[in-house]
């Protein structure tokens, strides 16, 4: 066993202890010790998984798994509690501990209002739901990795719903909740056609099976898990959730949106990537789900006025990019585009969250503008996230946005061009939101204006940071058409992609030219949906509510009222025949019924106590008869 492989244990027991620690002592913890024990334990645990890290990238490493203990021990199925260390578990526990960690350390300073216990309640639900995924990314088998997938789903109802007593807030939790659930049925039916299959639910075991099984029966269990990865990562038809947990703090959407639960997905299908590549038919379905959700997300981001809705849905159309991605077998592509997109959207909600605690809470674009000179460093860390997201060479997102779509190219041209379309809406409305939020004049009140200023050094140093992530990190997979073996990050993950390499071979370009023309075309859309959209708003910014096809954006293609209309009002009505006629009428019937047959059989017993000893001598004898009966039939 490799040196540091031993400690893979403390990367999810740190959090955990601190999610007791700040859980268990919140009305005798200080803010300042709670905020401390929650940075500190996520510090430790990324200081683990560099040290991992550096174990794992060296030559010739072998994939480790370490078992703890039988967690489930039925006849002949056996499934451990163990974990699986190899280079897609590592660069997963370095996202999400790295990036955690910074959103852990600007909370400290944007929940600065909030008072001791829940303050620390705060910090003890990011550090369960950091636990929840590292659980999940790091588990051997299906079943530790649904453990975890389900402790992000209550982590985000905790979160998302941590204003508790505004009722807005608690619905929009329960929505996630309810949402997640439904895609979770499919995940959990796959575990057991896995184990029906397989008799075990472990990766290796599975994946070394595989290629022996039914298409047929493969393919039931892959649309499952994808099911299950369309309520997590926010896809069609069950991703209106995403948009609805900004009701959250500011540091809770990009911990979610970033680092932790809407990547699981994600990461569920490129851990499975043998059954997927021996699935054909799931990997266009889910292609075409992604593209979908990328084209449909993005419109709806046109028209959003609210700086945390916008990237909401810019979230719900990124992950449609990743599992377009993934459908078109460029496996390392999707985890790459998780990694930038983790830096760039993590900085995107952490520079909102800088906006909205200068504004004194104001989320509404419209009311903004002119921010650029007042919160610099707050402005400069947005504007390259923009970038980035655009994919404006040579920011983090060109990079890997761009290897997707060659990719979807390969599969068919159309995924291409749809993909492209989307990338120009991308560009358009980031650069809407950054024109409207930080150019022009300022829109807000006289009040607003007056107490503008710069976040403190704990919510912008966060910033500085994921900056140069953002801008920076794209360097780690330069494509192959600008240089031979360039692609550093292709060669980490090949080791967990090796088994995959047919479909791989099927979607990289024959010659370097045609890359670089579909680089080129992507860039040329990027920086025109960039231009129009910065001249356009930063001299007359959109004020009024929208009309026409605008409205019909602006209200999200009433995919919401839809859902309403045909599913939560009939269950609604359902529920309200059972709790009212049916509960009235017929539960409280028997249970009324059972009471009162009860004291009606109390009240004829204790007749029999009449006090009259002739009595008690008549029922005695009766008694002694009935034994002798009874005595006599069954000796016969």
């Amino acid at each position: 066993m490799n040196s540091m492989i031993h400690l893979v244990w403390l990367v999810p027991i740190l959090p955990l202890a601190g999610f007791l620690l700040n859980g268990l002592l919140r009305n005798y913890l200080s803010k300042s010790l709670s905020g401390t024990i929650g940075c500190l334990t996520l510090l430790g645990s990324f200081v683990v998984s560099v040290l991992l890290f550096l174990d794992v990238k060296q030559p010739g490493f072998e994939p480790t798994v370490i078992s703890f203990f039988d967690f489930i021990s039925v006849g002949e199925l056996h499934i451990p509690f163990a974990f699986q260390v190899d280079q897609l578990s590592v660069l997963f526990l370095l996202i999400i501990t790295g990036v955690g960690f910074l959103i852990h350390l600007y909370s400290t300073s944007y929940m600065h209002d909030e008072e001791p216990p829940h303050f620390a309640r705060y910090f003890s639900y990011l550090n369960l739901f950091v636990f929840s995924m590292l659980l999940l990314v790091l588990g051997a088998n299906y079943v530790i990795l649904f453990i975890g997938w389900e402790g992000v789903g209550l982590c985000s109802y905790l979160l998302i719903g941590y204003w508790f007593k505004n009722i807005e807030y608690g619905n929009a939790a329960k929505k996630a909740f309810i949402m997640n659930r439904i895609g979770d049925l499919g995940f959990l039916i796959a575990i057991f056609m896995l184990i029906q299959q397989f008799g075990t639910v472990s990766f290796d075991t599975v994946f070394s099976k595989a290629h022996g099984a039914p298409v047929h029966v493969l393919t039931a269990i892959t649309l499952l898990l994808f099911v299950g990865a369309t309520g997590k990562s926010a896809q069609i038809p069950l991703y209106t959730w995403l948009p609805d947990a900004m009701a959250g703090p500011t540091p809770v959407s990009a911990l979610i949106h970033a680092a932790t639960m809407v990547t699981a997905g994600i990461y569920m299908i490129a851990r499975s990537n043998i059954l997927y590549t021996l699935t054909p038919v799931t990997l266009t379905v889910v292609a075409i789900i992604g593209l979908a959700t990328a084209l449909l997300a993005a419109t709806i981001a046109l028209k959003q006025n609210d700086i945390k809705k916008v990237l909401a849905y810019s979230t719900v159309s990124q992950l449609g990019y990743m599992f377009l991605g993934l459908g078109a077998g460029a496996f390392t592509g999707s985890v790459f585009h998780v990694m930038t997109h983790a830096f760039f959207k993590a900085l995107l909600f952490l520079g909102a969250g800088s906006v909205i605690h200068a504004l004194g809470s104001e989320q509404d674009i419209r009311k903004m503008g002119g921010l650029w000179r007042r919160l610099p460093i707050t402005h400069i860390t947005f504007l390259l996230a923009c970038f980035a997201i655009a994919g404006i060479p040579p920011f983090s997102g060109f990079f890997s946005k761009d290897e997707i779509l060659a990719a979807a190219y390969g599969m068919h041209p159309a995924l291409y061009v749809v993909g492209v379309l989307t990338a120009l809406m991308t560009a358009y409305y980031m650069f809407r939101l950054y024109s409207m939020t930080f150019l022009g004049k300022f829109r807000g009140t006289p009040e607003q204006e007056h107490h503008l200023h710069e976040s403190p050094a704990a919510m912008t140093i966060p910033l500085i940071i994921l900056a140069i992530l953002a801008t920076a990190g794209g360097f780690l997979g330069i494509p192959e058409a600008f240089a031979k073996d360039s692609h550093w990050l292709a060669h980490f993950l090949a080791p967990v992609f090796e088994g995959s390499v047919s479909l791989h071979a099927g979607a990289e370009r024959t010659t370097e030219t045609p890359e670089l023309l579909l680089m080129g075309i992507s860039v040329a859309v990027a920086l025109i949906g960039t231009i129009w959209a910065w001249l356009r708003f930063s001299r007359k910014p959109e004020l009024g509510e929208p009309s026409g096809f605008g409205k019909l954006l602006a209200n999200k293609w009433y995919v919401d009222e839809l859902y309403d209309a045909v599913i939560v009002r009939p269950l609604n009505a359902v529920a309200k025949f059972f709790s009212g006629w049916f509960e009235k009428s017929v539960i409280d019937w028997i249970v009324n019924g059972v009471g009162k047959l009860t004291l009606y059989g109390s009240r004829q017993i204790r007749l029999l106590q009449s006090g009259q000893v002739g009595g008690y001598v008549l029922l005695m004898v009766v008694g002694i008869l009935i034994l002798f009966l009874v005595e006599l039939f069954v000796k016969k």
